[in-house]
């Protein structure tokens, strides 16, 4: 493919997931969101999964390289300007007890979903290994890291991919469903939903959708679960018998480091009302736009062509997740 074509793709993906962005920013703006409280992350990943699933492959090829772009690190850009939100007193606020918890889910996630899905579902070891890593840590970024350090054939990281995007996405919606029954405070449900939603984007979403103190409070709590995907790799890889140093290091979310910086900056410079309200708007735009773009990449044939055994893997740990994550909640952040 010449540069211009991936120029010209680039070009019409980012132009689309930005208009899309745009528009779902505005309608979630209007009086008739209200009462339904669907936030424009959520609007986005609506549009894009029936966008991804509705229009033939062959029409969105073009945009495929934004789409790809935005996805990956429009996200990251996102996530980093999102620390414009919190403060320093908002982390240490949070404590050991929710760090705690990040590591007791993501040894129980990685543990159990590769004991069942080897002994239990038949599943081969690297789609079971990739599957629990997505499912526990922080969704593609995970997978596509763990892939580095294991060297898996490509399929399993895109059957892998597509259980996260689709679990993750039933989370968003769950969530904030769930939030009434918990009993939990607006900050430890926050936590929950840190400490149990796979990616980081889908964490932002389901929070949004309950309150503004949740979304702060789970960003946190998901930031400290991306931060421990290092050292699981580092270890993932000395199990597996390969040097994993250089792995660890290269797939270090860099991105995590640039939105403590924005944090601590948020927490010595006062930023006028005025500039804050637009880096938030400009912020939820460039998310809703990453989430569009991972709409468009949740095709149902990946999961048919994937079998059932997958999807039974990542749904068990759905579901431990949602209970599980619940109940080390109500004891670690009461």
């Amino acid at each position: 493919m010449s540069n211009s074509l991936v120029n010209r793709g680039m070009a019409t993906g980012l132009a689309l997931a930005f208009l899309v962005a745009i528009t779902v920013w505005q309608l979630g703006l209007m009086p008739w969101n209200r009462g339904l409280q669907l936030s424009a992350l959520t609007l986005a990943i609506i549009t894009g999964m029936a966008v991804g699933n509705l229009v033939p492959p062959q029409w969105l090829a073009g945009a495929a390289p934004g789409l790809r772009f935005a996805q990956q690190k429009v996200l990251r850009l996102g996530i980093i300007l999102y620390g414009v939100r919190l403060t320093v007193q908002d982390l240490f606020r949070l404590g050991p007890r929710a760090l705690l918890l990040d590591v007791l889910v993501i040894v129980s996630v990685l543990g159990l979903g590769y004991w069942l899905g080897t002994r239990v579902f038949g599943i081969d070891r690297d789609t079971a290994l990739l599957v629990s890593c997505g499912a526990g840590i922080c969704g593609a970024a995970a997978v596509l890291a763990t892939d580095r350090v294991i060297e898996s054939d490509s399929h399993k990281v895109s059957v892998a991919v597509a259980t996260v995007v689709v679990f993750g996405t039933m989370g968003m919606f769950l969530y904030p469903f769930l939030y009434p029954f918990t009993h939990f405070s607006e900050r430890t449900f926050g936590i929950y939903i840190g400490a149990t939603v796979h990616e980081v984007a889908q964490v932002v979403a389901a929070a949004r959708a309950v309150s503004t103190e949740a979304a702060d409070t789970a960003v946190i709590t998901k930031m400290l679960r991306v931060v421990l995907l290092a050292p699981v790799l580092v270890v993932i890889g000395r199990l597996r018998g390969r040097n994993s140093g250089g792995a660890g290091r290269s797939a270090f979310p860099w991105f995590v480091v640039w939105f403590a910086v924005v944090i601590v900056l948020q927490s010595l410079v006062h930023l006028p009302p005025k500039v804050k309200a637009n880096l938030i708007d400009f912020d939820t735009i460039l998310l809703s736009s990453a989430m569009f773009a991972l709409g468009v990449s949740t095709r149902w044939d990946q999961l048919k062509k994937a079998g059932p055994r997958p999807l039974l893997l990542a749904s068990t740990l759905f579901v431990g997740l949602v209970g599980g994550g619940y109940a080390l909640t109500s004891v670690l952040a009461p």
